[in-house]
Parts: C-alpha cells; structure tokens; sequence
C-alpha cells in the first residue's frame, strides 16, 4: 500500500516548478464556466494565483472545482497538483474524473506533463485503489492506468 505522505511529497516534487504561464487561471475558468463575457473573463484573471499552486486552500478548491473542465494543458498542469493533495487529505472533491475519463479534450490537457509528473499522477491513482472510499472507481482507475497512464510514460 502507497503511503499518503510519500505521494504528497511526489507531487510536490514532480510539479515544484511549475507556473500557469499562459494558462487559463482558476478564476478565469469559474468565469467561463458562469459563461461571463471576454471582459469579465479577463477581470477573473486579474486574481488568478499565476506562480504558486501551493498556496490554494481546500476552500477555493472546492469552490472551483468545476475550473477543471475549462482548463488548457498549462492550466491543468499548474491547478492539478493542488487539486490532487487537497484530495489526499481528504480537503477537496477529488480529481479522479479529469484523470480517469479521457476524452481527447482530456488527453489534450494532460499533453504538458512530463514522465516524472506522469509517474507522481499513477502513484496518486494507485493510492486510490487501496482506498475503499474510491471503491466504485476502481474499474475507471484500472482501466485508466493500462490504457493511458502506464501505456504513455
């Protein structure tokens, strides 16, 4: 069994560097979502955290959570790993969704991660599956490991 602690420290590791560029930012996807105009999508973007994803509290996370059907790839790089150890702590709705159902708008967003933050994402997943709380995704998770997950690190 994967230890939380290690896969955390994982994460953190593997996604340390990352900013959201040019990325769609978490508020900036809540305004898209609220279908907001190109103005008021812009005024979002203004309190978008563009540097840091550690500082995102489960608070914001949740209250954005839906951020991540509108991200790009530089935005679902820089947001998931918050997402990810929010939900390891058991702070947040999990991201298992976007990580699991992989649409080709999905695999779009996943297309900037690297082969060690693949390798942080697979060990969250695996941890998933010795969890009984994610229990009725287990076939998702499975199916999303052999197929997309393992098959392209």
């Amino acid at each position: 069994m994967l230890n939380k602690d290690v896969i955390i420290h994982k994460i953190e590791k593997a996604f340390s560097d990352v900013k959201l560029e040019e990325g769609i930012g978490l508020w900036e996807a809540q305004a898209i979502d609220d279908y907001a105009s190109s103005k008021e999508q812009k005024i979002a973007r203004q309190k978008d955290e563009k540097e840091n994803w550690k500082i995102f509290t489960a608070e914001i996370l949740n209250r954005c959570h839906s951020s991540l059907s509108f991200f790009d790839a530089n935005s679902m790089r820089f947001h998931l790993p918050a997402f990810i150890i929010s939900s390891l702590n058991s702070n947040v709705l999990d991201p298992l969704f976007h990580l699991t159902y992989l649409s080709t708008y999905t695999k779009k967003q996943l297309s900037t991660l690297n082969n060690v933050q693949r390798e942080a994402i697979i060990s969250y997943l695996e941890w998933c599956l010795d969890e009984k709380e994610y229990e009725f995704e287990h076939n998702d998770i499975q199916t999303a490991l052999k197929l997309y997950w393992k098959n392209n690190t």
